[in-house]
């Protein structure tokens, strides 16, 4: 099956919003380029990005059961974070990562990772040669469903990346999934409704962010929900981590993608803080076994 019926943002959304800049995005995440919610260690007051970030990937990955695997697959996969830590310091013989992003594939390509793969690929015409071990994906899934969709046909869309991965994977073998949940919190203000739109239009048109039960559904008799946590706090702290980042270097961020990128930046980031602190979105870090 191709991505002739694919609900999902379009390969051009996802490029609007990644292709943006390479050196733009470097400006402000950590190292690694990781961009999606760190883990953080809410016992020590110092925690830097960068450890918070290493922490997240490795308890995807040990949730995954995916150390010293031979087969890997990343949904997704950015600037190839988590590709680098599975393969150097999880021990795994080959990871293949899948992206939208020609810049982030380019970007990879060039670092000459050993024991990984990238492909510009949508996951629905993802046709591996073998089974893999375990499959993650961070920070994806929000995209699986285009805005506009009902719950249903959301469902369907989310059901089907549950039929792959579960073709994928052997009995037993484990999906690791991280994303953006719809919040409990359903109480907002206009300048809040504001805020929401404008990141729906502006920064990721096309993407529709899952509630909760909405997941749950569409992997129903397919995998087993073995770990489930939900830490919008931690994705508060992120995006203020960025948006500082950002604006110590703002001079050179202007450089890089011009005054109307940077200013939409901020607006996203700020909102974004509130966004997850007042319980207007969540963060579910879900670890599934295939039943």
């Amino acid at each position: 099956m191709t991505a002739t019926g694919y609900q999902g943002a379009t390969a051009e959304s996802i490029r609007h919003h990644y292709d943006l800049s390479n050196d733009f995005f470097a400006l402000w995440l950590d190292d690694s380029r990781t961009y999606t919610c760190a883990l953080w260690d809410d016992g020590d007051p110092t925690d830097t990005l960068e450890k918070a970030q290493e922490r997240k990937l490795d308890h995807l990955i040990e949730g995954a059961r995916a150390p010293g695997a031979d087969r890997v697959l990343d949904v997704g996969c950015g600037w190839g974070s988590l590709l680098d830590r599975l393969v150097n310091t999880h021990g795994v013989r080959h990871a293949t990562g899948l992206t939208l992003s020609d810049s982030q594939a380019e970007w990879l390509r060039e670092t000459g990772l050993p024991g990984t793969e990238v492909r510009v690929e949508n996951w629905l015409d993802h046709q591996p040669e073998k089974p893999y071990d375990a499959i993650i994906s961070i920070g994806a899934f929000e995209h699986f469903a285009r805005t506009g969709l009902t719950r249903a046909e959301r469902v369907g869309a989310y059901r089907e990346f549950f039929d792959r991965c579960r073709e994928w994977l052997p009995k037993g073998g484990r999906l690791a999934l991280q994303t953006n949940i719809k919040g409990n919190n359903v109480r907002m203000d206009k300048q809040t409704v504001r805020d929401l739109l404008f990141i729906m239009d502006t920064i990721f048109p096309e993407s529709e962010i899952p509630a909760l039960s909405e997941v749950i559904e569409a992997g129903e008799k397919r995998f087993d929900m073995v770990r489930l946590r939900n830490d919008p706090d931690h994705y508060s702290r992120t995006c203020q981590e960025w948006l500082d980042r950002l604006r110590a270097d703002r001079p050179r961020a202007v450089e890089l993608a011009g005054e109307e990128n940077v200013a939409d930046y901020e607006r996203y980031l700020s909102s974004t803080v509130s966004h997850f602190a007042n319980r207007h979105l969540g963060l579910s870090r879900m670890i599934l076994e295939a039943v």
